[in-house]
């Protein structure tokens, strides 16, 4: 079965250099069995030396030696290394096909679980003195150290923060640490040889994510972290999200994508499950779904599967452009729509009958609108439809907001089979949208609220006045500079990216205090 991955397994390995391997396949062999038994790589090392049921599996003579646990170590580095982490699945899911048992085109569904990742949380203050220290033993290590940088070596590698420290002394190391790491950094910059290590990268990061200069030239702790900042240096790749259904739900690590086959009919009781794992894929734990479930697909596809003609998932990965790719691909994506997020005393968007193509819609109160206009955002290329109405008293508001954009090719919304699919299970009228009305009732579509008297000449200029400070407050400090980088020294090598920032996982302000041990 296994055999025939001898050619990818080949390249991993020196063919004329050094003592002979253990069989590359053989080891390929004892990662299935030990996921399956879920056994630790020593006890895998002992059943393979003296359980014969497992020699019998690898096809082990009698009398034929067994390898160091250790070695199952170096083997998965070789295939991370290789890019060939997933090759083990590959070769269960070829022969589950091969035997029947997976059809190439099947009904399946699709979840996202979270993957705690194995480390230790830290606070954001121990994160930045950890960094620190990394990289003084990294520069140390290559004989790099400058003996200028001696009393940084005391604070952060010999040194270590009092646990019965007030939040004023925390707060004096904060700052100090960072400005020692604006003064490493400017230090380095001139440097190449520690300029170019991976640790002094990382140390611009993690300042990046945690300070701010102010215009007399000091670092100040930032309010808040970006969206994938770094929570442990050991494993910057590791990130903070939480689950907004739970509010108990956070973790650090990285988020799965799971697909498994489902049979049409269910099984019996005590029947064994005959489902099977078709793919897994993991992504940075901030990350949405809607991208996630792509990727799935996307890597059914390069290991020979067809796209499924059922895909069951939930509301996360249910939205206009997905539905309408199924469609187009002759598949079904059954899911629940998400509904409109709850804001209160809204008219949220089921209670609209739009007709974005015939460019009008009807309120709840049964009036119909007069006229459309359409608005393109040339950064998006996404066309919202607005209809106005001139009777306030009666429908509640004067503006009503398409629940999404129209396509861009001007052949009908993109959210139409979205609206369809929320009223396949129409969520009940709200009282509040019975019977009359106060003349600020809101009136809310597609995520959007405004006041009834929002559009009048009085209020005009404070909506604008309000939309102008928050543009000005998302670009930073009005020149396009992002807020961490404002204020540092134009001498400074700009990082090329300060970490990740996809997905749409929430900022987390934890402080710089909390949870010192």
């Amino acid at each position: 079965m296994l055999e025939r991955y001898r050619t990818r397994l080949e390249p991993l390995y020196c063919p004329d250099n050094g003592r002979p391997a253990w069989e590359p396949v053989r080891l390929l062999g004892v990662l299935i069995l030990q996921f399956v038994l879920r056994v630790a790589d020593r006890q895998a090392a002992e059943a393979v030396q003296y359980d014969l049921r497992w020699r019998l599996a690898l096809h082990l003579r009698a009398g034929e030696a067994a390898f160091d646990p250790s070695l199952l170590v170096t083997f998965r580095e070789r295939l991370v290394n290789s890019a060939e982490e997933s090759l083990a699945f590959e070769a269960v899911l070829d022969y589950l096909v091969e035997q029947g048992w997976v059809p190439k085109r099947s009904r399946q569904r699709l979840d996202s679980t979270h993957v705690r990742g194995l480390l230790r949380e830290m606070s954001r203050l121990e994160c930045v003195r950890e960094t620190l220290r990394l990289f003084l033993e990294d520069v140390e290590a290559e004989g790099l150290l400058p003996s200028a940088w001696s009393g940084y070596w005391e604070r952060y590698v010999e040194g270590k923060i009092n646990p019965r420290a007030g939040v004023k002394a925390l707060q004096a190391k904060s700052v100090e640490a960072g400005a020692d790491m604006l003064a490493i950094w400017q230090q380095a910059a001139g440097c190449w040889p520690i300029a170019a290590r991976n640790a002094f990268v990382l140390l611009q990061r993690v300042f990046l994510e945690n300070y701010e200069v102010d215009p007399a030239g000091l670092c100040q702790p930032t309010r808040a972290q970006p969206s994938g900042a770094v929570q442990n240096p050991h494993e910057p790749e590791a990130q903070w999200s939480s689950k907004s259904t739970t509010k108990d739900k956070a973790w650090v690590g990285y988020k799965a994508q799971v697909a498994e086959t489902v049979k049409a009919q269910p099984r019996e009781k005590g029947e064994p499950t005959a489902n099977f794992l078709t793919a897994m894929v993991t992504q940075n734990a901030p990350a949405s779904d809607k991208p996630g479930m792509a990727q799935t697909l996307g890597e059914q596809q390069q290991m020979g599967l067809e796209l499924p003609d059922k895909l069951y998932v939930d509301g996360a990965y249910v939205c206009s452009e997905a539905l309408r790719e199924a469609q187009e691909q002759e598949r079904e994506l059954r899911g629940p729509a998400p509904a409109s997020p709850d804001r209160g005393k809204v008219f949220t968007v089921e209670a609209f009958d739009v007709h974005v193509e015939e460019r009008y819609a009807v309120c709840p109160a049964g009036q119909r609108s007069g006229n459309c206009s359409r608005l393109e955002e040339t950064s998006t290329g996404d066309v919202p439809a607005q209809w106005h109405r001139g009777d306030p008293q009666r429908v509640g508001a004067r503006l009503w907001s398409a629940s999404g954009p129209l396509s861009r090719s001007g052949q009908g919304p993109a959210p139409e089979l979205l609206h369809r699919r929320r009223l396949q299970h129409p969520a009940a009228l709200p009282p509040h949208c019975l019977g009359d009305r106060p003349r600020r009732q809101r009136c809310r579509n597609g995520g959007h609220a405004r006041r009834a008297d929002m559009t009048r000449p009085g209020n005009r200029g404070a909506a604008r006045r309000k939309h102008e400070m928050k543009s000005k407050s998302r670009s930073g400090d009005g020149r396009g500079a992002p807020r961490s980088t404002r204020g540092l020294p134009e001498s400074l090598p700009r990082q090329a990216e300060s970490g990740p920032a996809e997905g749409s996982g929430r900022n987390r302000d934890q402080g710089f205090f909390s949870g010192i041990r």
